[in-house]
């Protein structure tokens, strides 16, 4: 691998290797070399008769149904959509977001310079190692630093995220929290740009990979690197290595790559492995076989150039005993790790982040009240469809006409109770009214029999002073 500087102070790095999976950019080397794609031979890969479609209409539907087959007559043009997304892919560029998490000393800053092949840090600088002092501030910090990579007139915008502070102190408690918070407030400001931007126009902010370096203690892995990743696997890309590996014989490195996936499985912790696809050739095959063969990293970092015993000079570190190669794979992970963060699985990265952003935003709807309805995404075919609906209006039309019984019946129920009111108050009224006629005859019968008595005592005394007379 060579490397050659921009006028303008970028390195560029120029990676002689040709070789690439079925979605990497480097398939396309040169726009002026449009792939050529032989059209008639594609077809007649196809079978000539026309093959008619399935009635499946009061079938469930099945998005696999067959279609009619019919043969190109010439050219058409779709065959050059790869060149197209290519050019808007140099035109555009693209973007990786990277945090690196780790004790300070572990050789963070060193990983990362010997990742891009350039000093992000120089040797003076405390970004991912920090310096704090002998009473340091019980606190972790998130530091970001961009820079802009070029080879073969591809760019790429990588942002280095670091965790100062990150498990250096006597207690360690929810040292994680900050970094956490930082993931989560990343996955809240693209939610926020997506409600105003398409997402095609949007700087990604997410964090798409977790470097997280693990201390080269010859057994499992400890109770802090434990709870960290439990609490970051649902939110990001956790890619475990194995720090200063150099300083573990053969034996140890195995036994600590053993222990750590033991842990990892029990604990169900879901780290990033390199997907395989159907369409992968044999080769891109092995070559994620390897990759998976090698989690976690066992990484060695250098920046110093050395001669190693066959006379070339190499990145690593001298020993007394030997030199150890920085890009050997006998000697390191760390070309696998490049080549699985860059080279081949940077857009798988980018992919699975996409998917934890889409579990972290619809939790998050759903806790602020908005819920999703996935019917919408059902495949039905157009008659059960139809059938749905006309099931659907017949239990609307059922509802309204069990709707406009009750309504009904309360209203029957109302004038019945009106009409019982009404006979109950006539009844009432007649009973009053009789009992005041009743008492009414009663005092002209009594008035009628004075009378009569005052009469009949009136004729006594007249007839009295008759007979004195």
């Amino acid at each position: 691998m060579a490397s050659m500087v921009l006028a303008d102070g970028m390195p560029t790095v120029k990676d002689d290797s040709t070789r690439s999976r079925g979605s990497d950019v480097d398939s396309f080397t040169s726009t002026d070399n449009v792939t050529q794609i032989n059209v008639e031979a594609a077809i007649s890969e196809n079978k000539n008769e026309e093959k008619p479609i399935q009635d499946n209409s009061e079938q469930e539907f099945n998005p696999h149904v067959s279609i009619i087959q019919r043969q190109l007559n010439g050219y058409v043009g779709f065959a050059s959509l790869p060149n197209q997304w290519h050019r808007r892919c140099v035109r555009q560029g693209f973007n990786f977001n990277v945090l690196v998490l780790g004790e300070s000393g572990s050789g963070k800053s060193t990983l990362v310079n010997t990742l891009l092949n350039r000093d992000v840090y120089p040797p003076t600088q405390k970004s991912l190692t920090g310096d704090f002092g002998v009473n340091p501030e019980p606190t972790v910090m998130i530091n970001s630093s961009a820079v802009e990579i070029v080879e073969n007139g591809i760019s790429l915008q990588l942002n280095v995220i670091d965790t100062p502070g990150f498990g250096d102190f006597i207690d360690n408690t929810d040292c994680w929290q900050p970094v956490l918070t930082d993931i989560e407030g990343r996955y809240d400001q693209y939610l926020e740009l997506e409600k105003h931007n398409p997402r095609s126009t949007i700087q990604d902010p997410r964090v798409h990979a977790c470097i997280f370096f693990i201390q080269p203690t010859g057994h499992a892995i400890s109770a802090m690197e434990l709870r960290v990743m439990l609490a970051l696997h649902e939110k990001v890309n956790i890619i475990p290595i194995i720090a200063k590996a150099d300083t573990l014989t053969d034996d140890e490195l195995n036994f600590t790559k053993e222990m750590i996936l033991r842990d990892i499985q029990y604990h169900n912790i879901r780290i990033f492995f390199p997907p395989t696809y159907e369409t992968d050739d044999p080769e891109s095959v092995a070559e994620n076989a390897d990759i998976m063969s090698r989690i976690p990293f066992a990484i060695i970092a250098s920046n110093t150039f050395v001669v190693n015993n066959e006379g070339k000079r190499v990145r690593g570190r001298r020993y007394p005993w030997g030199v150890v190669e920085v890009d050997n794979e006998e000697h390191s992970d760390f070309p696998k790790l490049r080549e699985m963060l860059i080279r081949t699985h940077l857009e798988e990265l980018k992919e699975q982040t996409n998917k934890l952003y889409e579990a972290y935003r619809t939790e998050r709807l759903l806790s602020s009240g908005i819920s999703q309805d996935h019917s919408v995404f059902r495949e039905v075919n157009p008659s059960a469809k139809l059938e749905e609906e006309r099931a659907l209006h017949e239990e609307k039309l059922m509802k309204m006409e069990a709707e406009m019984k009750t309504i009904f019946s309360q209203k029957v129920q109302e004038k019945e109770d009106r009409l019982k009111q009404s006979e109950n108050e006539l009844r009432t009224r007649h009973r009053e009214m009789k009992a005041a006629l009743e008492k009414q005859k009663a005092d002209l019968i009594d008035h009628k029999n004075r009378l009569m008595q005052a009469k009949a005592a009136a004729e006594n005394e007249k007839s009295k002073r008759k007979f004195f007379k």
